[in-house]
């Protein structure tokens, strides 16, 4: 059995060594360098840009400017295209612009001999504006008379959505009706969420060039296939004009499941005669020039039965999308819908949603695709509820959780397993949870410990709302041994790893024996749409699993003639043809091989490929549990320890899922206490760099522990379900809801910094 091992990774010993070679380490030289101009205004329209001081300087060899590229607007988020008109992504967006919507909107670009020159040149360049008063919040952009951000949504609205759900059998006639029932308890609250970014380790870097007359583009992209496309469209040519290759990744987390500057650096690349171009952006670009997590805001009113049940909720979701549509509405409606899948209302369910327009740069895809935010409004709702009424959180919750089956009314989206509840048991054994919240209860004095939860669901990859396609190729090589190509992307998480020991499953070979094509080019590689959504070892799993029988098919139609025996008598395990009965190797596939590519009688080249239309989806589950000391006077939050508990199928790698999950933990510790972009009344970014920008270390974490139940998904490949997203959803409400145990103290905005609990603490007299 190669799946469920815990192997050790397939690009462990190159990356340790540096051998790995990343998007930096593959460009030629010499090459050219391409510096970005942005704007110094976060609302208006550029009326002249002067480069005759620029193009003087020396080494200078062309600046382009809003003026000279293609008036084409074209979308920019890694969603699979869409041939029916309505689902196709939003288009607002151009290489560069003569209408700036953002501080650092691009707006001309140097390509220079060297980084020098380039810079020297990008100060030389004038560039007049009209200036018009920014909105940098949604509120300020949905007020009567704000300028609207794009023409096209003269309210800045990009999309409102309002939608009533009975509960299958209900008799009544909405979720308002319920929520005025005076037999009912009836609760609300107000909640809010940060604008975070990713920081991966690796900036977005690409390089480009002419070759045969087309466009080569190599990046640090998690969806190759989708960047091809969308140059493509940027710059009115045919995508097959296009190639894109993909080398090794130093992490995206969802900002690289994003066309970034790809279609800009391939039109540089054609404007300096098919030159290489590289343009990597330094690390103040990173953080205002491509996406972050929503900042998002909820408000919540809930019907509560006497027996703890919720009956009925309403809620309204605000999220700030910035200057630009990137994954647009898409983030918002997954936040209300995994408010409501998570607990499911007994009778009624009404969610109402606005994505707004405004001058701050863009978020996009983020770990957890608006489930983080969903999360913490859920989770802090459900400990504010059960305080009040001093119920236990952990019981409320458990009478509230999906059950197995659950169907939800508006997508269809099915819980075909859930250890949910086994879950919550054994992190509540782990954490010592009666034991804690019965010591910590009713303390005082300046220093106070506190024990904290919460649970969260998450669907596996975007069907239905989505189109879910992977394809997969496996050829025998000469020596017996297997290669591997997908177009599906390892971007640090270790996938690279788990397909090759689902190959080895699927084709009975061991896992040394198959060799995995770990970067991507789009001339070669299968059509995969790219990592997102955790979808992969789901989506692409299962074209492995398809495309590994029906390779092993074929080596079994070859031995059986080699053999002149009935195929259906043959098997392979660990790959060497065996008897089906006594497991006795007949034939060792060296000797296949020899024979298939070199035989005079009968030579063939055996190779399978195949793709997988994936129209299921499943629900992963998970909790955390944390215990916390709150220093009261200093508004500091210490984390004593904390626990994810994950249903996520049958995992294919334990030790590779423990190390998912402690990123991801480390991911939700700095959203709940430390990270936030914070921006200036005129929209300037204060804080874009790792100095100044509060992301924890090593140094700030406690120990973090990763457990597991495993169920057996009947839709999942191998019975998994997804797991890269999951572990950073729930750490920050569990973390807050510590805080409120220890202190009394709903805090219902993140992160929870000094300066905040401070606030909050003199606000409730603690102080």
């Amino acid at each position: 059995m190669e799946v469920g091992k815990s192997m050790i990774r397939v690009d462990a010993a190159d990356k340790a060594a540096g051998r790995a070679k990343y998007t930096d380490d593959m460009i030629p030289r010499p090459h050219l360098v391409a510096k970005i101009l942005h704007s110094t205004i976060a609302n208006g329209r550029v009326k002249a840009i002067h480069t005759e001081e620029a193009m003087k300087l020396p080494g200078v060899v062309k600046i382009v400017t809003c003026f000279d590229v293609p008036d084409i607007q074209y979308p920019t988020p890694g969603h699979p295209w869409s041939v029916e008109e309505a689902h196709q992504d939003v288009c607002d967006r151009k290489m560069l612009t003569d209408r700036v919507r953002y501080y650092g909107d691009d707006v001309a670009a140097v390509v220079a001999e060297d980084e020098i020159t380039a810079q020297r040149a990008l100060r030389a360049i004038r560039v007049e504006y009209e200036e018009w008063e920014p909105a940098l919040d949604p509120q300020a952009a949905m007020t009567p008379g704000a300028a609207a951000v794009h023409d096209e949504h003269p309210d800045n609205v990009l999309r409102h959505m309002d939608l009533q759900i009975l509960s299958e059998g209900a008799q009544v006639k909405n979720a308002e009706e319920v929520l005025s029932d005076p037999q009912y308890l009836h609760f609300s609250g107000h909640y809010a969420t940060q604008m975070v970014q990713h920081c991966h380790i690796e900036p977005a870097v690409s390089y480009a060039y002419m070759e045969g007359g087309r466009i080569v583009v190599v990046s640090s992209t998690q969806i190759p296939h989708i960047v091809r496309r969308v140059c493509g469209q940027a710059l009115g040519i045919g995508w097959g004009d296009i190639r894109v290759i993909k080398p090794y990744i130093g992490g995206g987390f969802g900002n690289k499941q994003e066309v970034l500057y790809e279609p800009l650096n391939a039109f540089l690349t054609r404007a300096v005669g098919g030159r290489c171009v590289k343009l990597e952006l330094t690390r103040e670009e990173v953080f205002q020039n491509t996406r972050s997590r929503h900042a998002i805001s909820m408000d919540v009113e809930a019907a509560v039965g006497k027996d703890m049940r919720i009956m009925a909720r309403r809620t309204k979701a605000i999220s700030d999308q910035g200057s630009y549509a990137s994954h647009g509405n898409a983030i918002v409606a997954n936040t209300i819908t995994g408010f409501r899948q998570c607990y499911p209302d007994a009778l009624a369910h009404h969610a109402e949603a606005f994505t707004v327009y405004t001058n701050l740069p863009a978020p996009g895809a983020m770990r957890g695709y608006g489930i983080p935010q969903s999360c913490f409004f859920s989770e802090c709702f459900m400990d504010d509820v059960a305080r009040e009424m001093g119920w236990d959180p952990y019981a409320f919750r458990m009478k509230n959780i999906m059950p197995l089956g659950y169907v939800d009314p508006t997508n269809g989206i099915t819980c075909h397993s859930t250890a949910l509840r086994e879950c919550m048991e054994k992190g509540k054994e782990f954490i010592h949870w009666e034991e804690l919240r019965e010591k910590y209860r009713d303390q005082t004095g300046p220093v106070r410990r506190g024990v904290g939860m919460a649970i969260f669901s998450y669907k596996t990859g975007v069907w239905p709302i989505s189109l879910e396609t992977a394809a997969a190729r496996m050829v025998l090589n000469q020596d017996g041994s297997v290669q591997l190509q997908l177009g599906a992307t390892e971007i640090g998480q270790g996938g690279d790893t788990v397909f090759t020991q689902m190959a080895a499953e699927a084709a009975g070979f061991p896992s040394g024996r198959v060799h995995i094509v770990s970067s991507q080019d789009t001339d070669t590689a299968p059509f995969d749409t790219g990592a997102y959504a955790s979808r992969q070892t789901y989506v692409t799993g299962m074209a492995i699993k398809q495309t590994g029988e029906e390779f092993k098919g074929k080596i079994l139609d070859y031995a059986a003639e080699m053999l002149e025996r009935p195929a259906g008598e043959l098997d392979v395990r660990e790959g060497e043809i065996v008897d089906a009965g006594t497991g006795e190797v007949v034939l060792k596939m060296y000797d296949l091989a020899q024979e298939a590519f070199y035989s005079f009688r009968h030579s063939v080249h055996i190779a399978a490929e195949g793709t997988h239309q994936c129209k299921d989806n499943t629900f992963a589950f998970g909790c955390c549990f944390a215990e916390v000391e709150v220093d009261i006077p200093l508004g500091k939050v210490t984390v004593l320890q904390i626990v994810n508990v994950h249903d996520s199928g049958r995992l294919i790698n334990p030790k590779l899922a423990e190390a998912q999950v402690h990123g991801g933990m480390s991911m939700g510790l700095g959203y709940a206490l430390s990270e936030e972009m914070k921006f200036d009344g005129k929209g300037r970014l204060l804080n874009g760099n790792l100095l100044d920008y509060k992301l924890p270390t090593a140094m700030d974490h406690p120990e973090l522990h990763a457990l597991f139940v495993e169920s057996d998904d009947p839709s999942g490949p191998f019975g998994n379900k997804a797991l890269g997203e999951p572990p950073a959803i729930p750490v920050a409400p569990a973390v807050r809801n510590a805080l409120l145990h220890a202190t009394g103290v709903a805090v219902n905005r993140l992160p929870l910094s000094p300066q905040k609990l401070v606030e909050e603490f003199t606000r409730a007299g603690l102080i």
